[in-house]
């Protein structure tokens, strides 16, 4: 009886407890794959209203909206990414504990809660936004999947992709409120853009010696010279770029104590400098843990955010 009761159980009781275990581990799955430690890049979509000091309490709702809609649309697109490139990840280091590599997210609900998220961005953009809101997200998430289907193995234009999508970020709020866009703005993000891309890329190379072609067939095209070349570059564009805007903004207000737009500038060379230092080194792989982790860096960044209010504000 024992016997027929264990084998009973044995039978019945498993099937039932593992998939519970498995629907329990899927939403978690598709969360990580949707990459919540990204989503602060999306913090840049205040970055146009904050230059233009447009950040009320009428617009702060507003932009939490273009947030969420933004990140949406970001995830979207690295669901879609990882279903892709799930036999490459397989062979990284890092990216092969990702959830559609791993096993644990069958690649068919990758595509289907992609396809979903974006479509729930476009909708919501048309909803609640202004038109040029919704066709600039359109446009993002069109360029987006044609870099992950196509525009990721073309040479020079995967950087490029990946530097206009943090542009896009940065001028999707200015964008859904009305604000108009400073060339110096556009000029400074785009190229501080390609600075974090590049030197993203560089360290890849460079950790990933003799296996690049596994993980990005690209990177055999790209030599850790022309990478450290473009990243300087782009670094002393968005620098000098920067103190143009900086300087352009015309002589301090009366009742301000200091120039602190212009005083902003040593904050913002320094912070350049700090991070130059981790893309040398062939540590810059993951952006957003060189600027949550490192704590000089955070420091300078507060004191440049610090220095940049009170130059909005007129103090």
């Amino acid at each position: 009886m024992t016997e027929r009761r264990t084998a009973l159980l044995e039978r019945t009781g498993r099937p039932r407890r593992e998939p519970v275990a498995r629907r329990a581990s899927l939403p978690l799955g598709v969360l990580r794959t949707a990459r919540p430690r990204q989503w602060v890049k999306n913090v840049l979509v205040v970055a146009a209203p904050a230059a233009a000091g447009e950040i009320g309490r009428h617009t702060a709702v507003q932009l939490a909206v273009v947030f969420v809609l933004f990140t949406a649309a970001a995830s979207a697109v690295y669901l879609v990414n990882d279903a892709r490139d799930a036999e490459a990840d397989r062979a990284h280091p890092a990216k092969c504990r990702r959830p559609v590599a791993a096993g644990d997210v069958p690649v068919t609900l990758a595509y289907g809660a992609g396809a979903v998220l974006g479509a729930a961005a476009i909708v919501g953009a048309a909803a609640f936004c202004n038109a040029m809101t919704g066709a600039l997200l359109t446009a993002y998430l069109s360029m987006q999947l044609a870099y992950c289907i196509w525009l990721k193995h073309v040479l020079v234009v995967d950087l490029a992709v990946v530097t206009t999508g943090f542009l896009m970020r940065a001028m999707i709020g200015g964008v859904a409120l009305g604000i108009p866009l400073s060339r110096w703005f556009l000029i400074t993000t785009g190229f501080g853009a390609l600075f974090m891309v590049a030197a993203k890329r560089y360290s890849e190379a460079v950790q990933l010696e003799g296996d690049k072609g596994t993980t990005r067939a690209l990177l055999n095209e790209y030599t850790t010279g022309y990478l450290r070349f473009v990243w300087q570059l782009a670094a002393g564009v968005a620098v000098l770029g920067y103190c143009l805007w900086a300087l352009e903004s015309g002589g301090v207000a009366a009742q301000a104590l200091l120039p602190w737009r212009q005083l902003s500038m040593i904050a913002f060379i320094l912070a350049v400098l700090r991070y130059a230092v981790f893309a040398d080194r062939g540590t810059a792989g993951a952006p957003e843990d060189v600027v949550l982790r490192d704590r000089a860096l955070a420091v300078i960044g507060l004191v440049w955010a610090a220095m940049y209010a009170l130059a909005v504000a007129d103090l």
